[in-house]
């Protein structure tokens, strides 16, 4: 039987599809709605918070790194300044694929492997978001032209004029001025980030490291609009910055080039000090370096050069260099023994050649194996007796020794404004005790008293301790710094004066210093007699190895670097002294023959006119006249 056939319901399929309709058309105004909402939202309820995101996408503040202080001689002379040099920096938040820009740069510049290993390990080093690295320096003008062309191949590149440090004297005040480079790591993390913004190198040694806070200056800013790939358009804002302050030094250039000629290409130091104001005139450790390659980095091979060198040039001899003091300190261990009571200017000793403690066999040999008989202070120090010494540290004891020595600056640092000084070594019973576990022989304190045995001072420690005699133990530490910015440094730890029982003491070591020279037996009157002036002095043979109980030094059984250290320390002219020196020639052998002539041209470089006679500022003081009434 057939199925009725259903018909089609009209009304209800409209009233299904308006109710549909009316459905979709909530949704549809709910989601307008919604939207409406977010809008508004973004761009009225957030539109402050919106316009500073696209403000920083178009306007950036950019550090001005400030220039650094210029350093000058006393006499104005520049030594470190700042020269103009086109460099190549990075940014890798805009570069995208920066190691791919890298590889770009090296075939536009055809340069070679190790350039691009060097730009790569510049972009690691660490830095700030955002912060322009510099991986090329001193771009030539060709350079600059291909970079040009190739931009649009090397997105966060860009050429930039800044000014670099530059040392026109190159390697005569490589150890006292010292160098800049690239701000490392370690120091990144340490240094004010807003203070060293756009600042890439800072003070690594020297006086550039010591004054960094006063040469560095201050960062200024610049507010800037760019474009979508970071270029600057224009200027909107600018902070200027500050520059570092000009430091002026002490040093005299013509009077460290006459040292360095007087050294004679051999190695060793020279101290020069004015006494009464402690301004250091001249240092030098030779061989010395160039500072400029340190600049800018220098490369692997010229590093290992200079770090592998037997001739060790980057080691500053006069901050760091420790030697045996030798026979220099006679006079400072003769004052020690005049105020401790020991002895007197007028105590006398028979010399047969050797001293010997009592009770015991062993000998210890004066370098003058005949003896000098029967000597006074005057004569010892004249003849540099080493018996009278031995003698004279017997009874002072290593206790009282220690004392007085360290009075005049030995086991301590004594420089104002050199960071890399080394304190040196003052020996005492309780330095033995916790170095060796060993109690302290008294024939150890008999090889003190000559400047022997533990003792380990540097050369400028032997110019400051010279100066004391000069200004009879008024504490003034040697400094570089002669004003900064105009106003001179002060001390901020003064040391105490050395104040003896006696004043004339001080009349008696000096005295005896002047017989060195002087006198008829003295040890280096060669230099004194050459001199125009009256000069006082003192030399000292410092040994490098020992030689065997009753052995005599023979040079042509001994190496070279292992012969004995030659020094001497001196002031002029003894009436009116101006110029304090300490010199050591490393394996010179001879204080007197080598070390004191070497003294001698420095103070004539510095106390005479051109027509070799002593300059009218450095006359001895007239003596006063007395009228009758």
């Amino acid at each position: 039987m057939p199925q009725p056939i259903r018909l089609k319901d009209h009304e209800k399929d409209s009233r299904l599809i308006r109710q549909r309709a009316v459905v979709g058309a909530v949704a549809f105004l709910l989601l307008t709605m919604v939207l409406i909402a977010r809008m508004y939202y973004l761009q009225v309820v957030q539109y402050e918070y919106h316009t500073t995101l696209a403000e920083n996408n178009r306007i950036h503040v950019q550090p001005i790194p400030p220039s650094r202080g210029l350093i000058f001689d006393r006499n104005g002379v520049i030594i470190a300044d700042n020269r103009p040099s086109f460099s190549l920096t990075l940014t890798r938040e805009r570069a995208g694929d920066w190691r791919q820009v890298l590889d770009e740069i090296v075939k536009v510049l055809e340069l070679s492997e190790s350039d691009r290993a060097l730009f790569e390990r510049r972009v690691k080093q660490g830095r700030r978001p955002f912060e322009p690295v510099p991986v090329l320096f001193e771009l030539t003008e060709e350079q600059i032209a291909r970079i040009a062309i190739n931009q649009f191949r090397l997105p966060g590149v860009e050429v930039v004029a800044q000014l670099v440090r530059h040392y026109p004297l190159g390697e005569h005040f490589a150890h006292s001025v010292g160098y800049v480079g690239r701000i490392n790591e370690k120091e990144l993390k340490e240094l004010d980030a807003v203070a060293y913004s756009g600042t890439h190198h800072i003070g690594k040694t020297g006086i550039e490291r010591f004054y960094e806070n006063e040469l560095h200056g201050e960062v200024g800013y610049e507010e800037v609009e760019t474009n979508a790939r970071g270029r600057v358009l224009r200027i909107l804002n600018r902070t200027d910055p500050k520059p570092g302050k000009d430091i002026v030094l002490s040093l005299d250039v013509h009077l460290q080039e006459a040292a360095e000629a007087a050294l004679g290409g051999r190695r060793g130091a020279i101290v020069a000090i004015q006494p009464q104001s402690g301004e250091v005139l001249a240092m030098v450790s030779q061989p010395s370096f160039d500072p400029n390659p340190f600049v800018t980095g220098i490369g692997f091979k010229a590093y290992a050069d200079l770090r592998d060198s037997i001739d060790r040039p980057l080691y500053n001899r006069v901050l760091r260099g420790l030697y045996p003091p030798g026979s220099t300190v006679k006079p400072m261990v003769a004052i020690a023994g005049l105020d401790s009571g020991v002895v007197t200017p007028q105590t006398r000793i028979f010399d047969p050649g050797y001293y010997q403690l009592p009770n015991n066999t062993h000998k210890y040999r004066n370098w003058n194996r005949n003896g000098d008989g029967w000597v006074d202070m005057n004569l010892a120090l004249g003849r540099s007796n080493d018996t009278y010494f031995y003698a004279l540290a017997h009874k002072m004891g290593i206790d009282r020794l220690h004392d007085y020595m360290s009075r005049f600056g030995f086991g301590q640092q004594v420089s104002l404004d050199m960071f890399e000084e080394t304190a040196g070594l003052m020996p005492s019973r309780d330095w033995k005790r916790a170095r060796y576990r060993q109690a302290w022989y008294p024939g150890e304190t008999l090889i003190l008293g000559i400047g022997q045995g533990y003792m380990q001072t540097t050369p400028l420690q032997l110019a400051q301790a010279t100066s004391l005699l000069v200004t009879r133990g008024k504490w003034i530490r040697p400094h570089l710094a002669k004003t900064i910015k105009g106003e001179v440094p002060v001390d901020p730890n003064p040391i105490p004066d050395i104040v003896l029982r006696d004043p004339s003491y001080w009349d008696a070591a000096r005295k005896g210093m002047e017989e060195v020279t002087h006198g008829a037996r003295g040890t280096a009157r060669k230099v004194g007699d050459s001199a125009v002036y009256r000069i006082a002095g003192k030399s000292g043979t410092a040994q490098v190895v020992a030689i065997k109980q009753g052995e005599r030094y023979d040079r042509s059984k001994v190496a070279e670097r292992h012969r004995d250290h030659a020094l001497f320390v001196a002031f002029a002219p003894v009436e009116n002294p101006q110029i304090a020196v300490a010199v050591m020639v490393e394996n010179g052998e001879s204080g007197s023959g080598v070390a004191g002539p070497v003294a001698k041209q420095v103070i004539d470089a510095w106390l005479l006119d051109q027509n070799g006679q002593l300059k009218a500022e450095y006359a001895p003081p007239a003596a006063a006249t007395v009228t009758a009434p």
